[in-house]
């Protein structure tokens, strides 16, 4: 099956040095997935290009030493350089997710091809408009938030204003309906947001600091994906 058929965004882990409070970001990976997350995004401001290369590498042979290397996509953040190089290096990466004002989709495209996957976040306060009008064919998913103010990212869902936009559940239901495409919402997301999160009809949440800054991960993990799956199945 192909890396894009198998695209699970319905428990989704964004990470890097600076969210895991000193320990080892494979390590929090590792929590994550044997805890049952799908998805991990691979995000850092301060790292350089080797070091983000060596992130993706540390988290692919993780993925692998779990035996999830099949079920667990793994994307870098923004980065596209990252991605080219780290399969250069044969390195299991499944893409690279950007933001609207990031690197043209058209272009991710070119160069990855049609086999790997590419996630997208619209700007907040063009998001509705983004989905309803513009081609998404070559987007896999929406990523969509913040649900509320967070600082693992003070400027998610800035808009233009210079103030931030949150997405309650009533438009996050809009969204979904409105969407084409996969979209997961994440942005302050805590365990008691996965019950209505789960009934909007979006395909997953993502978090940061949720798992990656709890004192125990593992346990943040399982209790997220096990809510997630407990009200999905409703």
């Amino acid at each position: 099956m192909s890396i894009v058929k198998k695209l699970d965004i319905s428990a989704y882990l964004v990470v890097g040095p600076e969210n895991t409070k000193g320990r080892s970001v494979s390590a929090i990976i590792k929590d994550a997935v044997n805890a049952g997350f799908t998805c991990i995004q691979i995000r850092s401001k301060v790292a350089s290009a080797r070091e983000l290369i060596q992130l993706t590498r540390q988290a692919a042979e993780v993925i692998e030493e779990v035996g999830k290397s099949q079920e667990v996509t793994l994307l870098v953040n923004d980065r596209l350089d990252v991605v080219l190089a780290a399969r250069k290096l044969g390195i299991k990466v499944d893409g690279i997710h950007i933001g609207q004002t990031d690197i043209p989709v058209d272009v991710c495209r070119d160069y990855l091809g049609e086999d790997l996957i590419i996630g997208l976040s619209a700007r907040a306060d063009e998001l509705l408009e983004y989905i309803k009008t513009e081609d998404v064919s070559q987007i896999d998913y929406f990523g969509v938030g913040p649900l509320r103010e967070t600082q693992t990212k003070p400027d998610c869902g800035l808009g233009k204003d210079g103030k931030i936009i949150t997405r309650n559940f009533d438009e996050i239901v809009k969204i979904s309906e409105l969407s084409s495409i996969p979209v997961v919402v994440g942005g302050g997301v805590k365990l008691a947001d996965i019950h209505p999160l789960a009934q909007t009809g979006v395909d997953g949440f993502f978090v940061v600091s949720a798992v990656a800054e709890a004192d125990n991960p593992m346990l943040e993990a399982t209790n997220l994906v096990n809510a997630w799956n407990l009200h999905k199945a409703r």
